[in-house]
Protein backbone atom coordinates (compact mmCIF):
# COMPACT_ATOMS: atom_id res chain seq x y z
CA UNK A 1 0.00 0.00 0.00
CA UNK A 2 2.96 2.24 0.96
CA UNK A 3 4.33 1.78 -2.55
CA UNK A 4 1.28 2.25 -4.50
CA UNK A 5 0.45 5.73 -2.29
CA UNK A 6 4.62 6.82 -3.02
CA UNK A 7 3.88 5.47 -6.78
CA UNK A 8 0.81 7.85 -7.23
CA UNK A 9 2.48 11.06 -5.42
CA UNK A 10 5.33 10.61 -8.05
CA UNK A 11 2.91 10.49 -10.72
CA UNK A 12 1.06 13.21 -9.67
CA UNK A 13 4.04 15.66 -9.19
CA UNK A 14 5.86 14.61 -12.11
CA UNK A 15 2.12 15.71 -13.83
CA UNK A 16 1.84 18.92 -12.16
CA UNK A 17 5.43 19.63 -12.28
CA UNK A 18 4.58 19.59 -16.80
CA UNK A 19 1.99 21.77 -16.49
CA UNK A 20 3.60 24.15 -14.65
CA UNK A 21 6.43 24.23 -16.98
CA UNK A 22 4.09 23.90 -20.27
CA UNK A 23 2.16 26.44 -18.92
CA UNK A 24 5.02 29.51 -18.51
CA UNK A 25 4.98 31.92 -21.24
CA UNK A 26 7.98 32.32 -22.81
CA UNK A 27 10.52 34.71 -22.95
CA UNK A 28 10.62 37.41 -25.43
CA UNK A 29 13.94 37.29 -26.90
CA UNK A 30 16.32 40.38 -26.19
CA UNK A 31 16.46 43.12 -28.51
CA UNK A 32 20.04 43.14 -29.20
CA UNK A 33 20.26 39.67 -29.66
CA UNK A 34 20.29 38.69 -33.38
CA UNK A 35 17.45 36.55 -35.12
CA UNK A 36 18.91 33.80 -37.02
CA UNK A 37 22.46 34.38 -38.22
CA UNK A 38 24.97 35.72 -36.95
CA UNK A 39 25.50 39.56 -35.82
CA UNK A 40 27.70 41.68 -37.78
CA UNK A 41 28.01 45.98 -37.01
CA UNK A 42 28.14 48.38 -39.73
CA UNK A 43 30.73 51.23 -39.57
CA UNK A 44 29.23 54.28 -40.86
CA UNK A 45 30.44 57.99 -41.29
CA UNK A 46 34.26 59.04 -41.73
CA UNK A 47 36.50 58.06 -39.00
CA UNK A 48 37.46 60.90 -36.58
CA UNK A 49 41.12 60.26 -35.99
CA UNK A 50 43.99 58.30 -37.33
CA UNK A 51 45.98 55.90 -34.65
CA UNK A 52 49.94 54.82 -35.61
CA UNK A 53 52.75 53.36 -33.00
CA UNK A 54 55.19 53.81 -35.69
CA UNK A 55 54.44 51.01 -37.91
CA UNK A 56 55.17 48.11 -34.53
CA UNK A 57 51.49 46.27 -35.08
CA UNK A 58 51.27 44.90 -31.87
CA UNK A 59 47.26 45.20 -31.09
CA UNK A 60 45.84 41.34 -32.22
CA UNK A 61 42.57 41.57 -33.41
CA UNK A 62 40.98 37.79 -31.92
CA UNK A 63 38.43 35.92 -33.51
CA UNK A 64 39.55 36.00 -37.00
CA UNK A 65 38.39 32.17 -37.14
CA UNK A 66 35.47 33.08 -37.81
CA UNK A 67 36.42 35.61 -40.94
CA UNK A 68 39.18 33.29 -41.68
CA UNK A 69 38.11 33.19 -45.39
CA UNK A 70 37.75 37.08 -46.05
CA UNK A 71 41.80 37.21 -44.16
CA UNK A 72 42.71 34.87 -46.54
CA UNK A 73 41.78 36.94 -49.17
CA UNK A 74 43.09 40.26 -47.58
CA UNK A 75 46.43 38.36 -47.31
CA UNK A 76 46.94 38.22 -51.18
CA UNK A 77 48.52 35.44 -53.43
CA UNK A 78 52.16 34.90 -51.33
CA UNK A 79 52.44 31.19 -52.62
CA UNK A 80 54.45 28.89 -49.91
CA UNK A 81 56.00 32.33 -47.91
CA UNK A 82 54.18 33.81 -44.89
CA UNK A 83 52.18 36.97 -45.94
CA UNK A 84 52.84 40.21 -44.65
CA UNK A 85 50.17 42.16 -46.53
CA UNK A 86 49.05 46.06 -45.27
CA UNK A 87 45.27 47.52 -45.10
CA UNK A 88 43.62 50.37 -43.73
CA UNK A 89 41.58 49.65 -40.70
CA UNK A 90 38.83 50.83 -39.11
CA UNK A 91 38.17 50.83 -35.23
CA UNK A 92 33.95 51.01 -34.55
CA UNK A 93 33.04 50.78 -30.83
CA UNK A 94 29.90 47.94 -31.50
CA UNK A 95 27.65 49.42 -28.29
CA UNK A 96 25.02 47.39 -29.91
CA UNK A 97 26.68 43.73 -29.99
CA UNK A 98 24.45 41.28 -28.68
CA UNK A 99 27.64 39.06 -27.03
CA UNK A 100 29.66 41.87 -25.43
CA UNK A 101 28.84 45.19 -24.27
CA UNK A 102 32.29 46.98 -24.55
CA UNK A 103 33.59 45.44 -28.12
CA UNK A 104 35.67 47.16 -30.54
CA UNK A 105 34.98 45.83 -33.96
CA UNK A 106 37.91 45.72 -36.78
CA UNK A 107 37.46 45.97 -40.80
CA UNK A 108 39.81 45.54 -43.30
CA UNK A 109 38.78 46.69 -47.05
CA UNK A 110 34.79 47.36 -45.60
CA UNK A 111 34.73 43.80 -44.36
CA UNK A 112 34.51 42.74 -40.89
CA UNK A 113 37.79 40.54 -39.58
CA UNK A 114 37.34 40.27 -35.64
CA UNK A 115 37.29 42.46 -32.92
CA UNK A 116 39.66 43.55 -30.11
CA UNK A 117 40.07 41.22 -27.06
CA UNK A 118 38.11 42.15 -24.58
CA UNK A 119 40.46 43.60 -22.13
CA UNK A 120 41.99 45.61 -24.83
CA UNK A 121 38.81 46.53 -26.31
CA UNK A 122 38.20 48.19 -22.77
CA UNK A 123 41.06 50.03 -22.84
CA UNK A 124 40.62 51.23 -26.43
CA UNK A 125 37.48 52.71 -25.64
CA UNK A 126 38.96 54.73 -22.34
CA UNK A 127 41.55 55.66 -24.84
CA UNK A 128 38.75 56.80 -26.94
CA UNK A 129 37.02 58.73 -23.61
CA UNK A 130 40.81 60.36 -23.03
CA UNK A 131 41.10 62.22 -26.80
CA UNK A 132 37.01 63.17 -25.66
CA UNK A 133 36.28 60.78 -29.17
CA UNK A 134 34.11 58.05 -27.10
CA UNK A 135 31.70 55.92 -29.49
CA UNK A 136 33.65 57.27 -32.70
CA UNK A 137 34.87 55.46 -35.65
CA UNK A 138 38.53 55.51 -36.06
CA UNK A 139 41.09 53.74 -38.33
CA UNK A 140 44.70 52.80 -38.30
CA UNK A 141 47.18 50.49 -40.28
CA UNK A 142 46.57 46.69 -40.48
CA UNK A 143 48.73 43.82 -41.13
CA UNK A 144 47.48 40.55 -41.91
CA UNK A 145 50.44 37.93 -41.42
CA UNK A 146 51.22 34.47 -41.36
CA UNK A 147 49.70 32.06 -44.00
CA UNK A 148 52.60 29.98 -44.82
CA UNK A 149 52.92 26.39 -45.26
CA UNK A 150 54.02 23.87 -43.27
CA UNK A 151 54.66 20.33 -43.84
CA UNK A 152 51.94 20.45 -46.66
CA UNK A 153 49.38 22.77 -44.75
CA UNK A 154 48.42 26.43 -44.62
CA UNK A 155 48.71 27.88 -41.27
CA UNK A 156 46.86 30.57 -39.44
CA UNK A 157 46.84 33.99 -40.58
CA UNK A 158 46.70 36.58 -37.92
CA UNK A 159 45.48 40.53 -38.34
CA UNK A 160 47.54 42.61 -36.25
CA UNK A 161 47.34 47.09 -35.56
CA UNK A 162 49.00 49.61 -35.19
CA UNK A 163 47.71 51.16 -32.10
CA UNK A 164 49.02 51.30 -29.07
CA UNK A 165 46.72 51.45 -25.98
CA UNK A 166 49.28 53.64 -23.50
CA UNK A 167 48.55 56.76 -25.97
Amino acid sequence: MALALNIAIIVVALIALYFLLKGRPKPAPWQGHPSGGSYTPVPEGAPVRHWSDGGRFELEVVGESRYRDTIARLAGAHGADKADARHPALLLPDDANPYEDKAVAVFLAGEMVGYLAPKDALAFREMLARHEIAGQLTSTDAAVRGGGEWEGKRLAYTVSLDVSLKD
